[in-house]
Parts: structure tokens; sequence; C-alpha cells
């Protein structure tokens, strides 16, 4: 018996030697990479409200999205009353709104990505999902912080050069464990702080651990707040990419 129990503590000695395959090990580019594909799926369907908030009002719109990738996406506003119906898509690098009350199809010119989506902090870019952080940007490893509770990785991320990005640059804080956006900090291309985006309310949705609530404060502006909440996603659904189309945006509900 005392044989047995010190071959297996001998065999446990000897794994504990060898070099095992852990978050640590990951580069900067894999660690955003699966950060990304952690929050996005290949494809996804989700419901959120999103909450304005400035000193003298506040308003809360709702919407619903579909994604695939960072190519094609779809939102629908679902309330208030009055921007009920508006659709915004996405298609490769071009971009339109549909605003029902008045029969028009609006197409975004590229300098628009960087202006408030419905009146708030996050931008269109955001929303549309233009950009990529694992294809646009090159990744540093700048170490390990700890941030709300969680030690996380910091990464560098700084555009390409070839990429049409509207930011200088950011840095971000991703959890060891769960591999989850926490923090990102954007930057201008003067490197002046724009905007700090953290996320928290961590909850398990169609079986993945998500962050279900991103909160952004503009540096120049630290009055304003803007609350995003998903309340439902589903990932990897079949969408097909027609359904990402100009006709669709009068008609999906």
């Amino acid at each position: 018996m005392k044989s047995i129990i010190y071959s297996a503590l001998t065999i446990f000695f000897l794994l504990s030697l060898l070099p095992s395959y852990s978050q640590e090990s990951l580069t900067a580019r894999q660690i955003i990479d699966k950060a990304d594909k952690n929050m996005q799926g290949e494809s996804s369907i989700s419901t959120m409200t999103m909450t304005v908030r400035r000193p003298t009002w506040e308003r809360t719109i709702g919407f619903k999205n579909w994604g695939k990738g960072h190519d094609l996406a779809l939102t629908l506003v679902t309330e208030p009353a009055r921007e009920k119906g508006q659709t915004f898509l996405k298609r490769g690098n071009d971009m339109w709104n549909y605003i029902p009350s008045i029969g028009r199809l609006i197409k975004l010119p590229p300098s628009m990505m960087s202006q408030g989506w419905m009146g708030s902090d996050y931008t269109n870019d955001d929303i549309l999902n233009e950009s990529s952080m694992v294809l646009d940007y090159n990744q540093e490893l700048l170490g390990t912080e700890e941030f709300g509770g969680f030690q996380c990785y910091k990464i560098s991320l700084v555009p390409l050069e070839e990429s049409n990005i509207v930011w200088g640059k950011i840095i971000t804080w991703v959890s060891q464990v769960d591999v989850l956006f926490l923090k990102s900090e954007y930057y201008d291309e003067n490197q002046s702080l724009v905007r700090t985006e953290t996320a928290g309310d961590i909850k398990i949705m169609d079986g993945r651990k998500i962050p279900t609530r991103i909160e952004i404060l503009p540096a120049d502006e630290p009055q304003n707040q803007t609350i995003v909440t998903i309340q439902s996603i589903d990932f990897d659904v079949k969408l097909d990419d027609n359904f990402f189309s100009q006709q669709n945006m009068k008609s999906v509900k």
C-alpha cells in the first residue's frame, strides 16, 4: 500500500515539473483573440438596453443586434417609441442607417464612425463593430495588474497603419482566468485619454461566462455616463449573409 502511495506521489511530483499549457503561455494576440471570441462567438443575436445619463437628463434605448464576425452587423432600435424601428446595417466597410419615420436610407461616411451612437458615449464603430482588435491592431503584453478583484493581463493595442481606426491606442485589462475584457482605455491620435470602459456583473449566458454590464465614462466630461446592459444573447446561431441586407433593414423585427 505504501509503495502505491509513494508511486502516486512521485508521478504527481514529476507531472508538476512538466511545462503545462496555461493562459500565461498565450501571446498578447492570442489573449485578445480568445477574449474577443468569448464575447462575440462566430455569430450572435442579442437584446440590450443602453442608458444615457447627463447632468440634466437621462434616457434609455432598447435595441436588438445580429452579428456575424466583424463584417456583418444589423441593429434594430426597439425603444423609445419615437425611434422604434430605426435600423443600422454594416457590410464590410459600408454602413447604412434606415429611418422609418421619413422612409429614408442613409449611407454613413467613415467620418461618422467616431460620432456618438444615438446621442450616447458609444460610437457608431462600437455598435456596428467595425474594427477587429485582433486583425486591425498590433498587440503588446505590458504585464499583469489587478482590476476589480481579478488578476488581469494588461495589453496595449496600436492600430495598424493600413487600418481605418478612430483610436490612436487602446489599453485593455483582460482577466487571466476567464479571459474577459474588464477594462479598456481609449486614446486619440495625440495619446490623450478619450474614454474609459469598464465591464462587470458577470453572468452565464447561453453557456458562456460574460460581463453583462458595460459602463463608459468620457474623460473630458466625467459627469456623463453610458451604461449598456445585455439582457439576452445567443451565440453561434445560424445567420445567412443575405440576412444583412438593405431590404431587411426595413422589415426586421
